[in-house]
Formats: C-alpha cells, structure tokens, sequence
C-alpha cells in the first residue's frame, strides 16, 4: 500500500479535509511544515498544499498540489466519492462553493471596517444558501448524520472542515465569524458534526486534534 507525504501549514484552512481523508483512508501517512517561503522554490507550483504519494514497489513518487485535487484524488482512490460521474459531481460542486467562501475572505483582516462589514454581509447570504442547501441533502439522506448513504464521504469531510475552519481558526481574527455561522446552524448540521466525530474512522483523530462540537453545541 502506498504512504504519504503531506505538506501544508499548521493551520486548519485548506489542509483539514486533506487530514481526514488520509486519516479515514486508513493509510501511513506523516506530515511536513516546511519553512515558508524559504522552501517556496522547492514546491511543484510554489505553493502548499503539496502530497507526495511513495508506492510500496519502488515506483517514482506521485506529486500533486492544488487542494481540491488532492482532496478528489484521495477521495476517489479511497471510495469516499461516488464512481457514479453524476453522483462524484454533486459532491465537488458543493466543495467548491465551500472554496469559494473560504478564498473570498482572505485578506478580510487587513481591510477597513466598512468592507469588513460588506465582507461580512457577503458572507451571510452566501452561509444562508450553504447551511439550507446542506440541511435538505441530509433530510432526505433521512437524517443520519451523513450527507450521503450510510457511511462517510468526502462531502460529509470537506463541510466539517469548512465548519471547523469558521468556528476555530478565524475566531482568532474575528468572533463575528462564528456567531453568524452558529446563528445558521440546524440539528441536521449539528448531527453531522457529532457523527463524524464518533466515526470508528476518525473518533481517534478528533481526540488528538480537539472536537469541533464543543463549539458548535456552544450558547
């Protein structure tokens, strides 16, 4: 079986839904925090994320960057996507409105406090479309805590770590960012968090790293 190599940040950011899927893969994998930018150059693309993938055989080593690539790569290659084409498109284009949301506010820190509060407007009507599109799906999946069938995917991965990424690491530039996304919030949402959590494929993994639901369950 083949091993891996993951290089990002120690940030939750673009790189959680990355963890949880080598994680909930089962496979040996080890993570890298290069020295930035000094190993800048060293990057395929210059940038992070970065996945080496070392196969048992020998063979050359697989390199990808790009975050969405190496999310659908692992998720295919692990069966937390559909092979359906029709049903793996459902999945991405609910990732990629969540990338979406995430890159529009990058930056928002550094910017004025009326276009924070024009980010913050955005980011409101887009987190109501999200969290309504996302409750129907787990409605009529009958509300079992996963957004699709009866076992964990990539889609059920990728809006815990869009959530964790809210509720835990901007609070440190803004506590408004969570308020509003609690405001938004469903018991469909909540049980996907605690399902996830208590998932055999990630229960150990939420331990080490810290449980999301102690902050959405918060008043």
């Amino acid at each position: 079986m083949a091993s891996y190599i993951f290089r990002y940040f120690e940030a939750i950011s673009l790189g959680e839904t990355i963890r949880l899927l080598l994680t909930a893969a089962k496979v040996d994998w080890t993570e890298e925090c290069p020295e930035w930018p000094k190993e800048k150059p060293n990057q395929p693309f210059g940038r992070l994320p970065v996945l080496i993938e070392r196969s048992a055989d020998g063979s050359p080593d697989f390199v990808l960057s790009e975050s969405s690539t190496i999310e659908r790569y692992l998720a295919r290659t692990y069966g937390f996507l559909p092979m359906d084409p029709r049903g793996a498109a459902v999945q991405e284009q609910l990732r990629d409105r969540q990338i979406d949301m995430i890159m529009s506010f990058r930056g928002h820190s550094t910017v004025s406090d009326s276009a924070k509060e024009e980010a913050y407007a955005k980011f409101e009507g887009l987190l109501d479309k999200m969290t309504s599109i996302h409750t129907d799906i787990l409605r009529e999946n009958g509300n079992t805590g996963y957004s699709f069938g009866s076992k964990l995917s990539y889609t059920d991965m990728a809006m815990y770590s869009f959530m964790k990424m809210f509720f835990v690491q901007l609070v440190q530039y803004s506590e408004k960012v969570p308020r509003l996304f609690r405001a938004k919030l469903t018991p469909e949402l909540v049980k996907l968090v605690t399902t996830l959590e208590a998932d055999p494929l990630l229960s150990a993994y939420v331990s080490q790293r810290g449980s999301l639901a102690t902050y959405v369950l918060q008043e």
